[in-house]
């Protein structure tokens, strides 16, 4: 069925990221070694992301679990270095905007947003974006899919929605969206199935996608 909009993920999907460097840095001023800093994190990362914990609370449970002695820019800065850019992506999203409204919708918090808007341009390429700390909801909770669905004002099947996790995957094909499991590795799967929509890329970007 042909496309009126596409919805992206952001995590492993614009930006692949690794926790492990955030893991390093708060290791440093933390008594848990890195190892266990995931684990101890996971319940109020979760909170975090889901809406249930201000930016403030969960700066202060994060000191208190780990016992935390650096500063608050160094929590923040530990926090926000994981991203790098997925750049066959980025040049797709290029291609992509004058055609299609793209929009966001990401399990993530105040801390990321602000960073990588600061950081990356391409965001500015987004009509609009659903968050999970604002939307108070989590991937791949269907909650979070009808706010997409009600915020952008679209219709799921004719809507593209790219994921890299299957859980996500799989509710987004249940609140009846057309769906993409992206990874980096299979880039040029995502190019054909966009193509069978009926996009056609310009030949530079059609050369990357077999890179």
């Amino acid at each position: 069925m042909p496309l009126d909009a596409i919805i992206f993920d952001i995590g492993n999907v614009i930006l692949r990221f690794d926790f492990n460097h955030a893991l390093r840095k708060l290791e440093k001023h933390s008594d848990p070694a890195a190892e266990a800093i995931v684990e101890l994190l996971e319940p109020i990362k979760q909170a975090y992301e889901g809406g249930r914990l201000p930016r403030e609370d969960f700066q202060k449970e994060v000191r208190a679990i780990l016992r935390f002695t650096g500063s608050d820019a160094d929590l923040v800065g530990a926090w926000e270095d994981i991203f790098t850019e997925n750049e066959p992506m980025i040049r797709l999203i290029e291609q992509l905007e004058p055609r299609y409204p793209l929009y966001l919708l990401s399990n993530t918090s105040d801390i990321h947003v602000e960073f990588i808007f600061g950081r990356y341009p391409v965001f500015k390429r987004f009509k609009d974006a659903v968050y999970s700390y604002k939307a108070r909801a989590l991937k791949p909770e269907l909650e979070i899919y009808q706010t997409a669905i009600r915020q952008f004002a679209v219709d799921p099947a004719r809507t593209l929605f790219i994921d890299d996790l299957e859980p996500n995957i799989r509710s987004a094909a249940e609140a009846g969206f057309q769906v993409h499991h992206y990874h980096h590795d299979r880039h040029a799967a995502l190019f054909q199935q966009l193509r069978e929509a009926g996009w056609s890329e310009t030949p530079s970007v059609a050369a990357a996608s077999l890179g």
